[in-house]
């Protein structure tokens, strides 16, 4: 079992699986700070991440903002690197920030992202970043050039390798192309929420060669809500039908818009780890995913 079941794509000249790990809930609360639990474990985290490595996971997602009043996923991440022998690209986003209160800062300046980098950079214990995402969410402004241009500045400057953008429009990427090359894009998408389909965003990206990574492919509208059992009969039927989990066959639904399309699904259970990158190895019919494409089937009554 291995996320290169899945296939390879490519983020600049960096060659990854595209079944990845999204270290949001590392933390125990995402980024929203909403999470009562008690904080994960430091050796617990840090063993999940190598049982990612060791599964093939060599792609994954962080933010200095994904920190809990006890736990930062930077520095979970940071930890399990460093006794790490393989190569693993970390990819972090910058543009929103919070305090270190947990309050967030709105409207942010270009001049203040390279404070960001460097704060991404520390934390990981890097001196550059392999992939820095600008999210044009909380940037008050609805252009991306002025802060995607300081981030050009940064990777010609060497702290970045390469840059991506997230939660944007069309219109976005083509303003970021025209100041430096884009690698991906990570905006929200999944069965329950196809905006990206709509603005024609997911095929753009495959048009340009450009990696599209949905965050809350499993989730969907609930986004950091805690898990909740199925209630789509469509998915539960092609569940059934392959053996597999609901999680299991939106992640696989995912995947098949394109070979562009990177999955970044994150959990700080070790099982339902290994189930999320088993879906690599699935493949949906032409039928199923016919069902799943259509009006969604009223829901029947769960049972225990």
């Amino acid at each position: 079992m291995s996320a290169a079941a899945a296939g390879t794509w490519r983020l600049g000249d960096l060659e990854v699986n595209r079944i990845g790990y999204g270290a949001m809930r590392l933390t125990g609360n995402g980024m929203l700070g909403n999470s009562d639990g008690a904080p994960i474990d430091r050796n617990a985290a840090v063993a999940l991440l190598h049982s990612a490595f060791e599964q093939g996971v060599d792609h994954i997602d962080t933010a200095a903002f994904y920190f809990s009043p006890l736990r930062s996923a930077n520095e979970l991440i940071n930890r399990a690197l460093s006794t790490w022998p393989g190569d693993v690209t970390v990819v972090t986003k910058v543009g929103p920030a919070r305090d270190a209160s947990g309050e967030w800062i709105a409207g942010v300046r270009p001049d203040q992202l390279r404070g960001q980098v460097e704060e991404n950079a520390r934390q990981l214990g890097r001196d550059h970043l392999d992939v820095v995402n600008l999210r044009a969410g909380g940037l008050g402004t609805d252009s991306v050039a002025e802060h995607f241009g300081a981030l050009a500045e940064l990777r010609e400057a060497g702290l970045i390798r390469h840059l991506g953008l997230s939660a944007v429009r069309p219109e976005h990427v083509a303003e970021a192309r025209t100041i430096a090359p884009v690698v991906c894009v990570q905006n929200a998408y999944g069965l329950d929420w196809r905006r990206a389909d709509e603005t024609g965003l997911v095929d753009l990206c495959a048009e340009l060669g450009i990696a599209f990574v949905p965050f809350f492919a499993v989730s969907g509208r609930r986004r950091e809500a805690a898990a909740e059992r199925e209630r789509d009969a469509r998915v539960r039927s092609v569940a059934r039908a392959h053996a597999a989990t609901p999680a299991q066959v939106r992640i696989a639904w995912t995947l098949h818009r394109g070979p562009h399309v990177l999955a970044i699904p994150g959990t700080a259970n070790p099982a339902h780890l290994t189930e999320n990158i088993a879906a690599g190895r699935l493949r949906l019919t032409a039928e199923e995913l016919s069902l799943l494409d259509g009006p969604a089937l009223q829901p029947r009554p769960l049972t225990r």
